[in-house]
């Protein structure tokens, strides 16, 4: 196990009807004018946005909104609210909504502190100041409401990127279950396949002897096993909803990720699919994921039998572990078509004569150099060849 450092001081308030209480946790850690920012839609028609404004006037708190935030957010509305915050004079930002809002406003939240332009951070500066973030989670998937970390579509060039900085942790997220029992069942399915994929990245490493962060990992994704297809039968249950979202949150803090190397060589693949079709993320990765493992399983075939054996119930060949290997890839393949994901490009809506724009932009897009990093380093070659796999 590597050396390493674990910072997570985001308050979790979880539970029924806790949007009620925002307004309070604003005031608890500071804030005294605040960015309500939000996509539309859901948590308009809800009611949802009207109670966390009243929880925001019982505590004479003033606000601003900035609405319009869409699925795979995109930087155009991130310099909008960076200006709205800088007249406004706001020093709190809330994000109502799932992960795109919540990405959207961490790096409304970075750039508003800073003195250049916000994309630096996301072509790799690291984020060290930002203005206090709280949410108030609708959909458990990217697990951003306890995370270091916030991805951005750049609308010039189409490039989505990633960046991090302990300083975008949310200071406290609002996790309330009942709040996903309205989600359509493919955003449900969604979701589950993101959380999914927070955790075989992890799962996927190249540092030896680290069990505790192994039985942590397959804990949680047996607990999306169980739970995930009771969510897409009865969308009311709401245990069901609960340990989903709580398994969502600990996929994603690094609670799972701590001492070892990762992977995500997955989720920067379908990054490009998802940024050139404006797919759900889920679902791309749903396509994405078992060509990739399936490419870079004889790198060391033991990771891949070992979840096959601990989380899919395969039988070991220890003579030939590729088998078992193979098994467990297959598994999570039919589990992922049983909760209604897509299972190749036809189903995504994606095109076989876009991989080479998909491979350029990849590899080569916004200063990359030819190669995409993880648990096996990937050539433009291995893009393709991967790409192709998903057809």
């Amino acid at each position: 196990m590597q050396n390493f450092e674990f910072y997570s001081p985001t308050c979790f308030v979880f539970g029924k009807d806790t949007e009620n209480s925002t307004g309070a946790y604003v005031k608890r850690f500071g804030g005294t004018k605040v960015l309500i920012h939000y996509g539309g839609g859901s948590v308009v028609r809800s009611g949802l946005l009207d109670r966390v404004k009243s929880s925001l006037d019982a505590e004479s708190i003033p606000y601003v909104e900035l609405g319009g935030v869409k699925p795979n957010p995109r930087s155009g509305l991130v310099y909008e609210g960076i200006e709205l915050c800088k007249k406004e004079n706001v020093d709190f930002v809330l994000a109502v909504g799932g992960g795109s809002s919540i990405d959207s406003a961490k790096a409304i939240a970075a750039g508003t502190v800073y003195d250049g332009d916000f994309w630096d951070f996301y072509r790799g500066k690291r984020i060290e100041k930002a203005l206090n973030i709280g949410t108030v989670l609708t959909i458990a998937a990217a697990g951003s409401e306890g995370s270091p970390d916030s991805v951005i579509t750049k609308e010039e060039g189409m490039f989505k990127r990633g960046a991090s900085g302990d300083a975008i942790r949310p200071k406290f997220s609002i996790l309330n279950p009942a709040l996903t029992q309205t989600l359509p069942p493919f955003q449900s399915a969604a979701g589950i396949t993101d959380i999914m994929a927070h955790l075989y990245e992890r799962y996927l490493t190249n540092t030896k002897d680290v069990e505790v962060t192994d039985r942590l990992i397959e804990a949680l994704l047996l607990t999306m096993v169980h739970e995930g297809p009771k969510v897409i039968a009865d969308p009311d249950n709401y245990e069901a909803r609960a340990n989903i979202m709580w398994a969502g949150t600990l996929a994603h803090n690094n609670m799972c990720g701590v001492g070892r190397s990762q992977d995500w060589n997955s989720h920067t693949i379908e990054h490009e699919l998802s940024a050139l079709y404006d797919c759900a993320h889920g679902a791309g990765l749903a396509v994405t994921m078992p060509a990739v493992f399936t490419y870079v399983m004889n790198h060391n075939v033991m990771r891949f039998a070992q979840v096959a054996t601990r989380v899919w119930g395969c039988q070991m060949d220890f003579e030939h572990p590729e088998v078992t290997a193979l098994a467990g890839i297959g598994a999570l393949r039919r589990y992922l078509k049983s909760i209604g994901m897509p299972g190749n490009f036809e189903e995504l809506g994606a095109k076989e004569e876009d991989i080479p724009k998909l491979v350029e932009v990849l590899c080569r897009g916004d200063g990359r150099d030819g190669t995409i990093s993880g648990f096996v380093t990937l050539n433009e070659d291995d893009c393709t060849k991967i790409y192709k796999m998903m057809v």
